[in-house]
């Protein structure tokens, strides 16, 4: 069972939703985190990115960085920018980008359950960047960007939601972006216990996109548990904040790749080694692949397009027949030297949304030699490897459109 709970959004009012909304601290670099909030103190980058208060040189892991996140909440809280519910709610979150558009139940979820594996994952995280979300959350004593969840559907969670989006919506705005960004609160206290019953019938949760933020809150609730000889396990900080969307609303793009030279190997040289693998077609137009098993790669300045061979395929192999492993065991490892592309400062990692147009100017910048565009991960793919408790390879999802960060923040006092 899922286990879900209403909680007082700390949110800002109507009028101050645009300006306070930011895109995920990790999207970003610290320079480019700077511009976006540049003339806009009402910016919640100046929580989740609080180093842009600071001067550059300081290191963005000193404490110096997680305390000053912590003076801006408080400002924002003096301020009102940002003001506390009265309530426990439930919250309805919906993104449109395009022809896409996915709403979800913003709720918190159960660190309980995230340890005893009802809550799946599909990757592994990072030492470095888990410390740094168990140090953000800690100080600031808050989860300030939810985490990105999916679930099975479920018709009647559904058809309550959309009975919630025919009211009047609490936000309605359109970011610079051009991503319309709309909400609503459940604070029927009927609705709330009926989906809180429903949740609890949906088996298992899957991380979409956060596994470091989960991970994170995990540690946290550790860390405060065995510091409160008065624990009861109905602290808020048992759980933490999510937005769960349905499987069928949800819209994963590539996680394309980029490589600094080709291993000591000329281009013709690299290009006969790749069709002992591959079935090798010149393009003279971007190559986006339409089908599994297909890439595309642009390489001095041009684009083929790779079909995998049948007999390097493993259609039995949950892990193997991913795209991402395909490209990773039969190229970019035996051809390229990529042999932990977690770790190899080689490699460098594009998301989807940029399009072939980002690989075209890496690659003709001169700083990358060849880049390879890849058919995205299927939402079924990863369901059902999570359900194995397997592992996807780094950088095998990309989530768009982003949740912004500033429109619900869970304090844990």
């Amino acid at each position: 069972m899922a286990i879900i709970k209403p909680f007082r959004a700390l949110r800002p009012p109507k009028d101050l939703a645009r300006e306070v909304s930011a895109l995920p601290y990790d999207v970003m670099n610290v320079e480019e985190a700077c511009s976006m909030a540049a003339g806009n103190p009402n910016s919640f980058l100046h929580i989740s990115r609080p180093e842009i208060d600071l001067p550059r040189e300081i290191d963005p892991h000193d404490d110096s960085v997680y305390l000053q996140g912590k003076l801006n909440l408080a400002e924002f809280i003096r301020r009102g920018v940002v003001a506390q519910d009265v309530q426990e709610c439930f919250y309805v979150y919906r993104q449109r980008m395009g022809e896409i558009s996915q709403t979800g139940l913003v709720v918190c979820a159960s660190v309980d359950d995230y340890q005893q594996g009802i809550i799946k994952k599909h990757e592994h995280t990072r030492a470095d960047k888990e410390e740094d979300r168990v140090k953000h959350i800690d100080i600031l004593d808050a989860n300030d960007e939810p985490v990105f969840y999916l679930s099975r559907s479920c018709p009647e969670v559904e058809n309550i939601i959309e009975q919630v989006t025919g009211s009047i919506p609490e936000y309605d705005f359109v970011s610079e972006d051009g991503v319309g960004h709309t909400a609503w609160i459940i604070a029927d206290q009927v609705l709330i216990e009926r989906l809180i019953s429903l949740f609890a019938a949906i088996p298992r949760l899957y991380v979409a996109d956060g596994h470091h933020r989960s991970a994170a809150a995990s540690r946290v609730r550790n860390l405060r548990r065995d510091k409160n000889s008065s624990h009861t396990g109905s602290e808020e900080y048992n759980s933490f904040l999510t937005v769960i969307f349905p499987e069928n609303q949800l819209h994963i793009m590539p996680y394309n790749r980029a490589v600094k030279d080709l291993n000591g190997r000329t281009a013709a040289e690299f290009i006969a080694l790749v069709r002992e693998r591959f079935e090798v077609t010149p393009s003279i137009v971007p190559v986006a692949p339409a089908d599994r098993h297909e890439f595309g790669m642009y390489l001095n300045d041009r684009w083929y397009l790779l079909e995998t061979l049948p007999s390097f395929i493993n259609e039995q192999d949950t892990v193997a027949r991913l795209d991402v492993s395909i490209l990773q065991n039969n190229l970019l490892d035996p051809l390229l030297g990529i042999h932990n592309p977690r770790t190899d400062q080689r490699i460098h990692f594009i998301g989807g949304i940029r399009g072939t147009d980002e690989l075209v100017k890496l690659v003709d910048s001169g700083e990358f030699a060849v880049a390879f565009a890849l058919h995205p991960t299927s939402i079924r793919e990863l369901i059902e490897l999570a359900d194995q408790d397997q592992i996807m390879p780094p950088k095998s999802t990309w989530f768009e459109p982003k949740l912004r960060s500033g429109l619900f923040v869970h304090q844990l006092h």
